[in-house]
């Protein structure tokens, strides 16, 4: 594998920006988010805006006061990855009506929690979690368990929570879709064990293998479908792990006749395939007319194997209800920022999700917004991502907002005019939706920046009392720093002007190499926040504040006989070799061959962080068998070993 010229460009974007791309003009319009007040998906609706309208109680003056603070802390068994959800008057079996949070770990456990105390009315496990050391390469993007990754989602009609369980059984791995009774979180239908196959572009059969996918995306629930995207364990495993679109009938957790497979091609140059659906658990959208949206990431990293038919990598692909049919799909081209660039330097634009925004007067079309690592948020129409063909116009606009391992929010200001929240690098910033000039983004102010760390980016919410003036919030909870100091804290700015109005720590993150991809939820004058084995309550109380509950330190796996794992910096990229700085400043030689062909490389790339495990060899050279990448900050790094 030749790494040494295909990742010495990654740095030097990485170290001086991007180039800007020219912009082009169209219209666009969509659908408008929920209003109900209980928070039953995913960023709030089926677009993903991120936004509750119907927040009366918390306006940003009684935010800043001395009255808002943590006021209750629930412990839970394991960390937490998914959003929590909230149902408003809730009947639980035996105990009354209740506001309810549901929340689910990845021990498999979901919690039924009072949503004032945080008291535990509920649980259910839902199967023995999958342990790190049965991932492919001992990923290190998780917590020492896997279980519910994905966001569940509420039929609230129907009083039934739909999760996906990852479950350890007889030593195998194997997925199911529950439908669970709000009520008692018991199965109101029989679990379905997750199962597809698809066809390569030989006419071979490629078969869903729960041991190399992640189900890492938010559910969707629409058309009476139950939509998951799947993913990847970091990028481990590439010759056998590919992304999918699975859907599931509603009421009865058949599978859909179709499906979609993201790479269906029998070959690449380095056999490595992927086209993941993770967006850092941002959830598939869907538009009013039922059609499913959401971003992929990287492929072969040859930068060859873009296919419009059979492998739509680094792309926003926009596919019919049924998932029989890509209705179009957008793919960034070009020398410094094409997809090629994006294959081949680990540059997924599916770092970021995709998000649908609600009508924009006078726009005919729908207005759909994106961002992944490299930092550039654009506006697409979300009619038609045709890349152009046939005249088609589908880039509206384009801005560097920092790079993205994020989502973006949505709310319509006082003034009636639409606005988008990005969250690039460590700093949000707010966005005009100027329709009167052709559909395009203005930016209005940056939001202060957060003490965060692990990679570029953080998820936010918005709360406000409708449109009225003064009463606009955001939302955002930091990531760790150190991995000493894992804490995590929930912010609050004013979105009218970007004051900060709140910071606060609201839990922890011991898990250092993987991201807290942390959504905090605000519902009924309170805000909740899943973290490290804890959720955390803020809201109005003159009492004393309620101590933020730390999880503890994450316990690594535990290494082979005459095993080490070290971390450090690469500075040069050979054949089957490469030099890596480790943080006491000795270089280390490390032989990447066997891992390699084992395919436990994430491809690395110069002047970044790398994990080694592997056995010392003659002369000092380590022999790899696992190489992973680690954050940019040496901090974050875990003790070597």
């Amino acid at each position: 594998m030749q790494f040494g010229k295909q990742f010495m460009v990654r740095a030097v974007l990485a170290t001086f920006g991007i180039m800007a791309l020219a912009a082009v003009s169209t219209q666009g319009l969509a659908a408008t988010p929920a209003s109900s007040a209980n928070v039953i998906t995913y960023h709030y609706d089926n677009l993903r805006t991120g936004w509750n309208p119907n927040e009366t109680l918390l306006t940003p003056a009684v935010v800043q006061s001395s009255q808002f603070k943590s006021i209750a802390t629930a412990a839970l068994d394991d960390q937490v990855d998914a959003q929590p959800l909230f149902m408003a008057n809730q009947k639980i079996k035996g105990q009354g009506t209740h506001d309810v949070l549901y929340v689910a770990t990845e021990s498999n456990t979901i919690y039924a929690l009072d949503a004032a105390t945080g008291a535990i009315l509920l649980q259910r496990n839902l199967g023995k979690p999958v342990p790190q050391s049965a991932l492919p390469g001992q990923c290190n993007n998780n917590g020492p368990n896997i279980g519910v990754t994905g966001t569940p989602v509420i039929d609230p009609a129907a009083g039934i929570l739909y999760a996906i369980a990852y479950s350890y059984e007889r030593k195998q791995q194997t997925y199911r879709l529950h439908a669970l009774n709000l009520s008692t979180l018991s199965d109101k239908t029989m679990p379905a064990v997750i199962t597809a196959s698809g066809q390569l572009s030989d006419g071979s059969t490629y078969t869903f293998n729960p041991a190399v996918s992640r189900q890492r995306a938010a559910l969707l629930l629409a058309n009476g479908t139950v939509y998951a995207g799947f993913a990847s364990f970091c990028d481990e495993a590439a010759d056998q792990s590919r992304g999918w679109v699975l859907g599931w009938n509603a009421s009865t957790l058949a599978p859909l006749p179709a499906n979609h497979l993201d790479n269906a091609l029998a070959q690449s140059p380095d056999n490595f395939f992927l086209t993941s659906i993770w967006m850092s658990g941002y959830g598939l959208a869907a538009s009013a007319a039922g059609d499913i949206y959401f971003v992929t990431g990287n492929s072969d990293f040859s930068g060859t194997t873009y296919d419009k038919h059979l492998n739509l990598t680094e792309s926003v692909i926009q596919i019919s209800a049924d998932l029989r049919k890509v209705r179009s799909a957008w793919t960034p081209k070009g020398k410094e920022l094409g997809w090629q660039v994006l294959d081949q330097y680990d540059l997924d634009f599916g770092s970021g999700g995709a998000m649908l925004l609600p009508p924009q007067n006078g726009q005919p079309s729908s207005l759909l917004v994106a961002a992944g690592k490299v930092g550039v948020l654009y506006l697409l129409n979300a009619d038609d991502l045709t890349n152009g063909q046939k005249g088609n116009k589908s880039i509206l606009d384009h801005h560097n907002m920092g790079e993205c391992w994020c989502g973006p929010s949505y709310f319509t200001g006082a003034d009636g005019i639409g606005r988008v929240v990005t969250s690039g690098g460590q700093s949000g910033a707010i966005w005009k939706v100027d329709t009167a000039n052709g559909p395009h983004l203005e930016g209005e102010f940056a939001l202060p920046a957060m003490v965060t760390g692990q990679d570029p980016g953080f998820f936010t919410s918005v709360s406000s009392n409708g449109t009225q003036a003064n009463t606009q919030i955001v939302w955002a909870v930091s990531r760790p720093t150190s991995d000493q100091d894992t804490s995590v804290s929930l912010y609050a700015f004013d979105a009218g002007n970007g004051t900060e109005l709140f910071s606060g720590i609201s839990g922890d993150w011991p898990n250092t190499g993987g991201n807290s991809n942390i959504v905090p939820v605000v519902a009924n004058g309170r805000v909740y926040v899943a973290s490290n084995k804890t959720v955390s309550i803020f809201g109005l109380t003159g009492g004393a504040a309620a101590k933020p509950m730390l999880g503890g330190r994450k316990t690594p796996e535990p290494l082979a006989a005459g095993q080490h794992e070290f971390y450090g910096l690469v500075t040069r990229i050979a054949q089957y070799s490469m030099s890596v700085l480790k943080r006491d400043g000795t270089m280390v030689t490390v032989d990447i061959g066997a891992a390699e062909r084992a395919h436990r490389v994430a491809p690395p790339a110069i002047g970044h962080g790398v994990m080694v495990r592997g056995t010392m060899g003659q002369g000092g050279v380590v022999t790899a068998q696992v190489v992973g990448h680690a954050k940019p900050q040496r901090a974050l790094w875990p003790a070597d070993r």
